[in-house]
């Protein structure tokens, strides 16, 4: 089964996303078609790149991820498709594919080099075919001309040392829940054999949580949720708001021996 997923800016007011997908079941209608997400802020590459990182790896290998999140891009910002831990993406150069992975690309192309297609609609007419082309089987070398490298930006990392980890909330989820770029094997080796507190706002916390139901209703949780990320909330309510936190506010981690 040829899976393409499909992750936008796109919301679902209006005609694009079904436009994106007529375009790829036009190619080879056998095609499984899955949403990640529309509802990814406009242009907001942060946002997308940290969905994405969160998902496509729960995919079978070879399932071919189509991103279309700030799809106009830049005037230099080519249309490219790349193969990376055996996942296959189509989508803009515009560096949010150069946040999802620290591992190096398998293969590069350009997508739009050889015979340039020049539309308004980059998503329905560049990514979409190369998308269908892929997930049929055909080889990714045949799709453009090779590429070298491709634009890497540089993310959020903590800051480590045997004393603390000096974090930030990379994002805010529907719920009001913080989610920081602080990971659990990061932690789980600092902290053994130490007693720690976590501080974020005015708030300290020398526990962790399993899970969100062992606070009370109206108390804060911590844990490492299932991306191994340290997330902060508040149980059935909305930490962000209730604590005054929000994208890129610290959070840190303090050990004592």
């Amino acid at each position: 089964m040829a899976i393409v997923t499909l992750l936008t800016d796109s919301g679902e007011s209006d005609h694009y996303v079904a436009a994106i997908k007529a375009r790829i079941l036009s190619t080879n209608p056998g095609l499984t078609l899955i949403d990640i997400s529309h509802h990814i802020l406009a242009c907001d590459i942060a946002h997308g790149a940290y969905v994405l990182r969160s998902a496509f790896r729960d995919f079978p290998k070879g399932t071919v991820h189509l991103v279309a999140v700030d799809s106009t891009g830049g005037p230099d910002d080519a249309f490219i498709a790349l193969q990376l831990e055996d996942h296959f993406f189509v989508g803009v150069d515009n560096g949010l594919l150069g946040l999802i992975s620290d591992k190096p690309q398998q293969n590069l192309v350009d997508l739009n080099a050889i015979n340039p297609v020049v539309t308004s609609f980059p998503e329905r007419d560049i990514l979409a075919p190369a998308a269908a082309r892929l997930a049929s089987g055909v080889s990714i070398s045949t799709l453009g001309k090779a590429m070298t490298t491709f634009r890497k930006m540089t993310d959020r990392h903590v800051k480590a040392t045997k004393k603390q980890i000096l974090g930030h909330v990379v994002r805010v989820d529907r719920f009001g829940n913080l989610i920081t770029n602080i990971q659990k094997d990061v932690f789980d080796t600092l902290s053994h054999g130490k007693t720690f507190t976590i501080q974020f706002g005015s708030e300290k916390f020398k526990k962790l949580h399993t899970n969100y139901h062992q606070a009370d209703q109206g108390d804060c949780f911590v844990l490492f949720n299932s991306a191994g990320l340290l997330e902060i909330g508040i149980y059935k309510g909305n930490a962000s708001e209730l604590l005054g936190l929000a994208y890129d506010s610290p959070v840190n981690v303090l050990f004592e021996e």
